[in-house]
C-alpha cells in the first residue's frame, strides 16, 4: 500500500492528510512551530503515522510524494524578513523600481483608500539605492542588440554587490524578455566571482513587458529564494533520511506543485501556495459531487479566504500585489482578509468594534489557549457563546479556558463599549460573519457572476462555525461543509490531490488578431520550453495536458484579460474566435455593450500552462448509510449556546459527527462536534449528511 501526503503549514496550525489511493484518508492537525516550521511538519507526519497504525519510517518509505504548502514565502515578504538583494539594471533604468510607474501610491489599495489622497504613500523601497547598480548594454523592442554588454563593467558591479554582503542578485535588463542573452551572460560573470551566489533573471522569472512589474517580481524572487532554499533543503534531507523515496513537492500560486529542488529558483510562484490548496481541494470535491460552480471559503487561524471555481476550473489571475508591489506570476484568484479564528477584536478611537487584520497567530494564540495571549479573538468569542466546548480542540488535546476568554473580552471589548461579556462576544461573532459575507459578495459579483448560480464550500478550522452566517445573505443554494477525515485539513487534502503545474509565457505586444502562423510560432516555442521544464522535474507523470491563453486588451487601456485559446489547430479563423471569446468575457465582467471593437484590440502576453497528473487517486470515500433521517443515535447532550443576538442563549443539541451516517438530517439550532472543528446549524437551516460524509446546509 502506498500513500500521498498533503501538508499545509498555516500561521496557526499545520494540517496534514494521508491518502492510500483506495478510499482511506486520515488527517492530523498540530500547532505551527515558528520559526522552525519543519518541526511542526514532522510532528504532523508522526500523527498521520499514528492514525494509520504504522511507524513514521514505514509511512515515509511507502509515500509516493508529499505535496507541501507553506506560508514561508508570503510571510517573508509581508514581514520584511527577506534576503539582502542587489539589482543589476540597464544604465539609465535603475530608478524604475523607485518611480513605480507612477502607480506606487495606489497599487493594492481599496477604492476608499485611493480616494483618500492625503494618506496615500509609496511603500518603502524593495532595496536601497546603493544596492541598485547599472551596466552598459541595450537591446531594442524587437530583441536586436544595439549596444553590446560591457563585461568589465558587469564584473565591477558584481564585485561591489558581493562586497556589500548581498545574499542574492536580481538581474533585470531592458527588453530582456525579447532576448535574454545579456542577462544570461551577466549571471555567468557573477558566478565567476561568487559561484554559489543566488542569481535570478527577469527573462526566466518574469518574461513580460512592463519594466516596473518585471523588476519588482525579479527582486522579490531573489529576496525569498535563498530563504526558501534554506527551509526546503534541510526538510527534504530530513524526510529522505527518514525513509522518503518519492519527491517533496511544493504548491505554487497557480494551483499545482513543483519539485522542492526546483522551487527556490521560482520562489515567487510559491507566494500564494497556502491560498491555493483549498481551491484545488474544492475542485476535486466538486468533481465527486457534480458541482460546476463553487465558492470556496476557508477560515483559518489568521485569514478568511475566498476563491471561485467556474465550469469546473479555478478562476485565475495573471498576477498579484504584495506590499503595493506587483508580482508577475499566474495565480488562483483568492480574495483574503485578516478575519480568521485568531483575528484580534478591539475598539478603535471612535468607539467602533474592529476584528482583524491583526492575529494572535500560533504564538501566543487566542487568550483561551492559555499560552500567554491576553487579547480577545474570534475563538474566544465562540467559546463564551457556547459554540466551542471547554474540552477544546484536537480531540481534547487542546483544552480551552473560559476564564481567560471572558477576561480578555471584558477588558478589551465589553467595558469600552458598555456591554456585558456575552453581548460583546455575540458582537464579535456577528462582525466576523458580516466581514466574510461582504468579501464573498465582492469576490463573486466583481468577477461578473451571480452568487445564486453557485454552491458554497466551507472549511478551515473556523469555517464550519461561521459558514451558515456569512453565506445566509449571499443567495447560494446550499453550503457544503467537508467533514469526515478532511474536516479542518481541507487545504492539505487539496495539496495531496494536486497535479504538477508549470507555465511558460512570452510578451509580444501587437495589434490583434495576428496571423495564425505567428500564433503557431509562439505557442510551439512555449510548449517546447514547458516540455524541457517538465523533464527537469524528474517525476513520472501519468498524463500531461496543455492550456493556452493570451492576454488581450482594448487599445489605450492598461489592464488585460487572460483569454483562453481554442484547443485545436490554428487556422485563419482562430484569431477571430479568440477575439469573440475576449469580448464575451469583457462584457460579462463590465456589462452588456461595454465592448468596443472599433477601438482596436492588442495582444500583450502569450501563455501556456501544463498540468501533469501524478496518477494517484486522492478521493473521498463513501460513508456508511443510516437507517433514516433521524440522527438521535448521534446526540451527545445539550449545551447553552447563543447564535443570535435577538434570541440569546438557548439549550442546543450537540451531535457527535463520528456517529452520523449518510442520510441523517439535523434541524437547527444545533451544533455538530468534530474532533478538529464544530459546525453551527442555526435555526431555520437543515443539515443533511451526504454520501461522502459532508454536511450540506440548506436554507429553509
Amino acid at each position: 500500500m502506498s500513500y500521498a501526503l498533503g501538508i499545509d503549514v498555516g500561521g496557526t496550525f499545520t494540517d496534514a492528510v494521508a491518502s492510500d489511493g483506495a478510499g482511506r484518508i486520515v488527517s492530523a492537525k498540530t500547532p505551527t512551530t515558528p520559526p522552525h516550521r519543519e518541526v511542526g511538519v514532522m510532528r504532523a507526519i508522526e500523527d498521520l503515522a499514528g492514525e494509520l497504525g504504522i511507524g513514521v519510517g514505514e509511512l515515509l518509505s511507502r509515500t509516493d510524494y508529499i505535496a507541501h504548502g507553506t506560508t514561508a514565502s508570503i510571510n517573508a515578504l509581508v514581514q520584511g524578513t527577506v534576503a539582502d538583494v542587489g539589482l543589476i539594471a540597464t544604465k539609465g533604468h535603475r530608478d524604475a523600481i523607485y518611480i513605480m510607474n507612477a502607480e506606487g501610491r495606489t497599487l493594492g489599495r481599496s477604492a476608499h483608500e485611493i480616494q483618500d489622497t492625503l494618506r496615500q504613500r509609496k511603500p518603502a523601497p524593495l532595496i536601497p539605492k546603493h544596492r541598485a547598480l547599472e551596466v552598459t548594454e541595450r537591446i531594442d523592442h524587437a530583441g536586436k542588440v544595439l549596444v553590446p554588454l560591457d563585461e568589465d563593467e558587469v564584473r565591477s558591479v558584481a564585485r561591489s554587490l558581493v562586497d556589500q554582503g548581498v545574499e542574492a542578485i536580481a538581474v533585470c535588463l531592458l527588453w530582456s524578455f525579447k532576448n535574454g542573452t545579456h542577462e544570461q551572460r551577466v549571471r555567468e560573470l557573477i558566478h565567476e566571482i561568487a559561484p554559489d551566489l543566488y542569481v535570478t533573471l527577469s527573462s526566466e522569472v518574469s518574461p513580460r513587458i512592463r519594466e516596473f512589474s518585471r523588476t519588482s517580481t525579479t527582486i522579490m524572487n531573489a529576496q525569498i529564494g535563498p530563504r526558501l532554499r534554506m527551509y526546503l533543503t534541510p526538510l527534504q534531507k530530513q524526510l529522505e533520511e527518514g525513509g522518503l523515496k518519492g519527491p517533496l513537492l511544493v504548491m505554487q500560486s497557480e494551483g499545482g506543485t513543483i519539485t522542492a529542488d526546483r522551487a527556490p529558483e521560482h520562489a515567487i510562484t510559491t507566494v500564494g501556495s497556502v491560498l491555493s490548496g483549498g481551491v484545488i481541494g474544492g475542485m476535486r470535491l466538486a468533481e465527486q459531487l457534480g458541482h460546476r460552480n463553487v465558492i470556496t471559503t476557508d477560515v483559518g487561524g489568521t485569514t478568511f479566504l475566498a476563491g471561485l471555481i467556474v465550469d469546473g476550473e479555478p478562476v485565475m489571475a495573471p498576477g498579484s500585489i504584495v506590499n503595493q508591489f506587483p508580482i508577475n506570476a499566474a495565480t488562483i484568484r483568492v480574495h483574503t482578509i485578516g478575519s480568521g479564528g485568531g483575528a484580534l477584536a478591539s475598539v478603535d478611537a471612535g468607539g467602533n468594534l474592529r476584528l482583524g487584520p491583526q492575529s494572535a497567530e500560533a504564538v501566543p494564540g487566542p487568550a483561551c489557549y492559555g499560552n500567554g495571549g491576553t487579547r480577545p479573538t474570534n475563538t474566544d468569542a465562540n467559546l463564551v457563546l457556547g459554540i466551542l466546548s471547554e474540552r477544546g480542540l484536537l480531540g481534547g488535546r487542546k483544552p480551552l479556558r473560559m476564564d481567560l476568554a471572558r477576561e480578555a473580552i471584558r477588558e478589551h471589548v465589553a467595558e469600552p463599549l458598555g456591554l456585558t461579556v456575552e453581548e460583546a462576544a455575540i458582537a464579535i461573532h456577528e462582525v466576523q460573519n458580516a466581514q466574510a459575507g461582504d468579501l464573498l459578495r465582492r469576490a463573486v459579483v466583481q468577477a461578473g457572476y451571480d452568487p445564486r448560480d453557485f454552491v458554497a464550500y466551507a472549511f478551515g478550522g473556523a469555517g464550519p462555525a461561521h459558514c451558515a452566517g456569512y453565506c445566509q445573505d449571499l443567495g447560494v443554494s446550499e453550503v457544503v461543509v467537508p467533514l469526515g477525515p478532511v474536516a479542518s485539513a481541507f487545504s492539505a487534502y487539496g495539496l495531496a490531490a494536486s497535479d504538477i503545474v508549470l507555465s511558460a509565457e512570452l510578451s509580444d505586444p501587437s495589434a490583434f488578431p495576428v496571423d495564425h502562423t505567428r500564433l503557431e510560432s509562439h505557442y510551439a516555442r512555449l510548449e517546447a520550453d514547458l516540455q524541457r521544464a517538465l523533464d527537469r522535474q524528474q517525476v513520472k507523470f501519468h498524463d500531461v495536458t496543455l492550456q493556452r491563453e493570451i492576454d488581450l486588451r482594448y487599445s489605450m487601456q492598461v489592464n488585460e484579460l487572460a483569454t483562453a485559446i481554442p484547443d485545436t489547430e490554428f487556422t485563419e479563423r482562430t484569431g477571430d474566435e479568440i477575439l469573440e471569446r475576449f469580448e464575451e468575457q469583457y462584457e460579462r465582467i463590465n456589462g452588456p455593450g461595454a465592448g468596443y471593437r472599433e477601438a482596436g484590440v492588442q495582444a500583450i502576453t502569450y501563455r501556456v500552462r501544463a498540468k501533469a497528473g501524478l496518477g494517484f487517486p486522492v478521493v473521498l470515500p463513501d460513508v456508511a448509510p443510516g437507517d433514516g433521517p433521524d440522527p438521535a443515535d448521534a446526540l451527545l447532550k445539550e449545551r447553552s449556546v447563543c447564535l443570535d443576538s435577538q434570541i440569546g442563549f438557548v439549550p442546543t443539541p450537540v451531535y457527535d459527527y463520528a456517529r452520523l451516517r449518510a442520510g441523517h438530517e439535523i434541524v437547527g439550532p444545533a451544533i455538530v462536534d468534530v474532533p478538529t472543528t464544530v459546525v453551527v446549524v442555526p435555526a431555520g437551516i437543515t443539515g443533511r449528511v451526504d454520501r461522502l460524509g459532508n454536511l450540506v446546509l440548506s436554507y429553509q
